[in-house]
C-alpha cells in the first residue's frame, strides 16, 4: 500500500479516506472514537468531514462530526498521524453559507475550534458558490494558507467548466490553487465524472477524492430489493439503484467477490482505487468489522479481467 499525493500539495495519503458523515448521526461519539482509533491503528490517515455534518439529524445544528473528531484528537493525541480534510460553504443556518471572504474567514475559525487543532490539512469548497467571485474565494484561501491555518485547498461539486475557470483564476493571479476535486464516483455513478471531470483532473494534475464511493451502501450488496431498504437509516437513498443496470453491477460484484474471496464492498472500493488519477475513495463505517472490510480494498489488486467485467457491467 503506497501513499498518493493530493495534487501537487506535497500532502501524501493512503488510498482510502474515512468518511465522517455518520459521526453524530448513525454513529455516536463513543462508537466514533472506536472507529477512528481502529482506522489509525490500521495505518491509514485521511479523514474527511464537513462543517455541515450532521445537520440533517433532528436536534443537530451542524458541526457535530467535526466536534466528535476534535474530541477524539484531544483524547487520543493522534493529530500528527492523520490528514484532516473538511469543507465549507453548505448552509449552516441563517446567513452562514457560501464562499465569501467574510463567511470563510469565520467558518474556518469555527471548524478549527470544533476540531481542536491549529490547522486544517485540506480545506474544500463544498459546492460552487456562483454568487461570490472566484477571485474573492481564492484570495481568501491564499491568505489562510499564508497564516498557516490551511495547508491545501480542494473543490467539491464543481462542474468541469467552473473547475477550469477556478484553476485559471489562481494561475492568472498567483493564488493558491485547488489541489483536488471531490466528485461523486462509483461503479454506478460513472458518466458525469469520467466524461466531464476526469479529463480536467488528469490534465491539471489534480487529486481526486471520491464521495458516495459505495453508492450509499448499494454496492455492498446489502440492498437487493425494496424490502431491504428498511435495513438502515440510509436505505431509502438506495431505491434509485434498484433497476436492471444496478442488478447487473451487483451480479458482477458478486462474481468478483467470490473469485477473490472477499466482499462486494471491498471489490467496489478496489475498483475505484484502481482507476488512474484517483487519490482515495471515501467510505464511512459504523463498526470495526465494517471498517476492516472497507480497508482491505487498499491491498486488493484487481486483475485486468476483473476490472473489465466490472467496467462492462457498469457501462453507460
Amino acid at each position: 500500500m503506497e501513499k498518493r499525493e493530493i495534487g501537487t500539495s506535497g500532502i501524501q495519503v493512503y488510498p482510502f479516506a474515512l468518511g465522517g458523515n455518520t459521526f453524530g448521526w448513525t454513529t455516536d461519539e463513543q462508537q466514533s472514537f472506536k472507529v477512528l482509533d481502529a482506522f489509525v491503528d490500521a495505518g491509514l490517515d485521511l479523514i474527511d468531514t464537513a462543517d455541515v455534518y450532521s445537520s440533517w439529524v433532528p436536534g443537530n445544528k451542524g458541526g457535530e462530526s467535526e466536534t466528535i473528531i476534535g474530541n477524539w484528537l484531544k483524547r487520543s493525541g493522534k493529530r500528527n498521524k492523520v490528514v484532516l480534510a473538511t469543507k465549507v460553504g453548505k448552509p449552516m443556518g441563517g446567513d452562514k453559507k457560501g464562499l465569501s471572504r467574510k463567511y470563510i474567514t469565520q467558518a474556518v475559525e469555527d471548524s478549527l475550534k470544533r476540531l481542536q487543532t491549529y490547522h486544517i490539512d485540506l480545506y474544500q469548497s463544498h459546492y460552487d458558490d456562483k454568487d461570490t467571485p472566484l477571485l474573492e474565494t481564492l484570495e481568501t484561501y491564499t491568505d489562510l494558507i499564508k497564516q498557516g491555518k490551511v495547508r491545501a485547498i480542494g473543490a467539491s461539486n464543481y462542474n468541469g467548466l467552473r473547475l477550469k475557470e477556478a484553476l485559471q483564476v489562481s494561475k492568472d493571479n498567483g493564488l493558491a490553487s485547488y489541489q483536488c476535486l471531490q466528485p461523486e464516483y462509483n461503479l454506478y455513478a460513472r458518466e458525469p465524472y469520467e466524461k466531464e471531470l476526469e479529463p480536467v483532473c488528469r490534465e491539471r494534475g489534480l487529486g481526486v477524492i471520491t464521495f458516495y464511493s459505495l453508492a450509499s451502501g448499494f454496492l455492498t450488496g446489502k440492498y437487493r430489493s425494496e424490502h431491504d431498504l428498511s435495513k438502515s437509516d440510509r436505505g431509502q437513498g438506495v431505491k434509485r439503484f434498484l433497476n436492471p443496470r444496478g442488478y447487473k453491477i451487483l451480479a458482477a460484484l458478486d462474481k468478483v467477490a467470490v473469485e477473490y474471496n472477499t466482499t462486494q464492498a471491498t471489490v467496489a472500493l478496489a475498483w475505484v482505487i484502481a482507476r488512474p488519477g484517483i487519490t482515495a475513495p471515501i467510505a464511512s463505517a459504523t463498526s470495526i468489522d465494517q471498517l476492516n472490510d472497507l480497508t482491505k480494498a487498499t491491498t486488493l489488486e484487481l486483475k485486468s479481467d476483473a476490472i473489465r467485467l466490472l467496467n462492462s457491467a457498469s457501462s453507460y
